[in-house]
């Protein structure tokens, strides 16, 4: 899988939380969250894909003409590159993730309501297991079109690395340039332990694909005509924004200017690494988050992403711990490994478990990992997060990622049939709030 297409919805949208946000004092952080959940437009009858996602925000909007984005109180949709696809947020950064999922929830209902007369319904998951993105691939024909067909002019998005991911964008704020480097360095840091928790991708075109987060395993792979837009998917060691423009998107323009006379592309949202800076909004974007089951399971993979992020910056104050030793290549090689086998990679880089609080001289797995972090969330996250959140922590330590589970319910004959019936249930699972457990 590829990084999530950049898309020039996030940029207007960027520009207007500029603007709402200059004269107020910016957030600081962990004070706030921006979350993104991505899901497919499917046909019920035979959840093959559905180019809708235009018909269902003009119903959402109850527009007369096609609109792009849509408030829906607390969260708001909006349009992605593909045409089935769309994209729930919250409208503004949420205070607290307790109680965001069911924000979520109640809009899935009201979309799957919408779609329902249309014959389509909400399918999660990060990939579509089936779908063939040659031919099925519509690019969304409406406002910022020119954006999006310089894209594919560029980069050839009838693949799956464009026009068949679904994923988790994760906005935290910063309010200064100190803040910045001590969350971006605790943010590169985690990163490569995500797929772990969160590949939920391993079937594409029917098959399984060897990596439990194919989206993942596909993110390099997008934008390979122009390298520097991805990087090595682990953002590069920067500790602020003077640094990070010059490091990171100054040379990315320049590379994407050929190709771009008017400069349509050269904005911050174009960067495809796992983690991003928008310093238009002064917050990071995690990507490497695949979409979930349900809103749910979604939000609490995210608190737990929160309350290990915090321990990191807490004991992150410039470079502590020297932490400037984690080059790219370092942390590249254990997400390389999480991306294949999710909690059951092994880690035998000892000094990064020591990082985390997992102590010994040997090699672990990253699901021994993971049980320890959340052993501690459990001890140190506040009451209600525990309470909202634990019975999804508990089913990803016990059975694992719900990549892991989707394989370990498809038979031994790993039939389409049975697939079909897998990717039903999950649907019902997103329609009805449900985690998804294996057999």
């Amino acid at each position: 899988m590829t990084p999530p297409p950049p898309e020039p919805s996030h940029a207007r949208r960027a520009a207007a939380a500029k603007t709402k946000t200059e004269t107020a004092a910016p957030l600081r952080l962990f004070e706030a969250f921006g979350v993104e959940l991505e899901y497919m437009v499917v046909h019920t009858r035979t959840l093959n894909v559905m180019t809708a996602a235009d018909e269902l925000l003009r119903k959402a909007g109850a527009a007369d003409d096609y609109v792009s984005d849509v408030s829906l109180g607390e969260i708001s949709a909006s349009n992605e590159m593909p045409a089935h696809l769309i994209e729930l947020k919250t409208t503004e950064p949420a205070r607290t993730l307790v109680g965001v999922a069911e924000q979520f929830q109640r809009r899935v209902t009201k979309l799957n309501g919408l779609l329902g007369p249309l014959g389509g319904q909400l399918l999660p998951t990060a990939m579509h297991p089936w779908m063939d993105p040659l031919n099925e691939t519509k690019i969304w024909p409406h406002d910022y079109n020119r954006e999006y067909t310089l894209l594919n002019r560029i980069f050839n998005c009838q693949g799956h690395g464009w026009s068949n991911v679904q994923s988790v964008h994760l906005n935290l704020p910063f309010g200064d340039d100190e803040e910045f480097g001590r969350l971006h360095t605790a943010v590169r840091l985690l990163l490569p332990l995500l797929p772990a928790l969160a590949a939920s991708s391993p079937v594409v075109e029917g098959r399984f694909t060897g990596a439990l987060d194919a989206r993942m395993s596909m993110y390099p792979t997008t934008s390979k005509r122009i390298p520097s837009i991805t990087g090595s998917v682990i953002p590069e060691l920067v500790y602020s924004e003077q640094e990070y423009r010059d490091r990171i998107l100054r040379p990315m323009y320049a590379d994407v200017a050929p190709f771009d006379p008017e400069g349509i592309l050269q904005r911050e949202w174009l960067n495809a690494r796992g983690a991003i800076a928008r310093f238009e909004r002064r917050a990071i974007e995690i990507r490497v988050i695949d979409v979930q089951e349900c809103p749910a399971a979604d939000l609490a993979i995210l608190a737990a992403i929160v309350g290990v992020l915090k321990r990191l910056v807490g004991s992150n104050s410039g470079d502590a711990g020297g932490r400037s030793r984690w080059e790219v290549e370092r942390l590249s090689k254990i997400l390389a490994a999480t991306t294949r086998d999710a909690d059951q990679a092994v880690i035998d880089d000892v000094e990064y478990l020591h990082l985390f609080g997992l102590t010994g001289d040997g090699p672990r797995t990253a699901g021994d990992l993971w049980r320890h972090l959340i052993a501690e969330l459990r001890r140190t996250a506040p009451a209600e997060e525990v309470a909202e959140f634990d019975e999804a922590w508990t089913l990803l330590v016990e059975q694992g990622p719900l990549a892991r589970r989707i394989l370990r319910a498809w038979d031994a004959h790993r039939s389409h049939v049975r697939l079909v019936e897998i990717y039903r249930a999950l649907g019902d699972c997103l329609a009805e709030g449900r985690l998804f457990r294996a057999p």
